[in-house]
């Protein structure tokens, strides 16, 4: 990558061991050895990560469909041959032929496959969300039902509370008035 001999190195060493100092010079490379291993496994899960959506987008099978079609012996090169006489090649031709229509077919296949598997697991979470949706409804429902009857409870029992004489408190202040006039 940076073409770095020995030398070169040897070079660096002792440069980093004259400005940083004999001292600090093990925490120094410890430090850029972490800072190394951090990179290095971003990348490595950068890379994955690539690969994974590759593979969910399902380039692989488009690749090897692809491949499998410019493979010249899928083309139907054994009857060339067996026209000109070449049967024993013909029939080693038939044969890879024969493989290589497989191959190209089973990414087809695979692919659909796939996709209809996508397309149920869509449809099943639809139709999974669609259902707590309707029974998150229902419940509130319930709850609304029961809040207007607890409402219509309380409200029926103020109404049924009989009505008392005013506390002796309350009825002070007016007697007190009346006393000063």
């Amino acid at each position: 990558m940076f073409d770095l001999g020995w030398s070169e190195l040897m070079m660096i060493g002792v440069v980093a061991l004259i400005v940083v100092g004999p001292k600090d010079l093990p925490v120094m490379f410890r430090t850029i050895g972490r800072y190394t291993g951090k990179a290095k496994a971003m990348a490595r899960e950068f890379s994955r990560a690539m690969e994974d959506a590759a593979d969910e987008a399902g380039v692989k099978d488009i690749s090897k469909s692809i491949n499998a079609a410019a493979n010249p012996k899928s083309f139907g090169t054994d009857k060339l041959r067996e026209a000109a006489g070449l049967k024993s090649r013909a029939k080693t031709s038939a044969k890879t032929a024969a493989a290589g229509a497989a191959s190209a077919a089973a990414p087809t296949s695979a692919t659909a496959t796939l996709a209809e598997d996508q397309a149920a697991k869509r449809a099943r979470l639809r139709e999974e969300a669609e259902a707590r949706r309707i029974a998150a409804e229902a419940e509130l429902a319930q709850l609304d039902a029961a809040e207007e009857e607890a409402d219509d409870l309380a409200e029926a029992d103020l109404e049924a509370e009989p009505i008392s004489a005013p506390h002796p408190v309350e009825a002070a202040p007016h007697a007190s008035r009346s006393d000063k006039s």
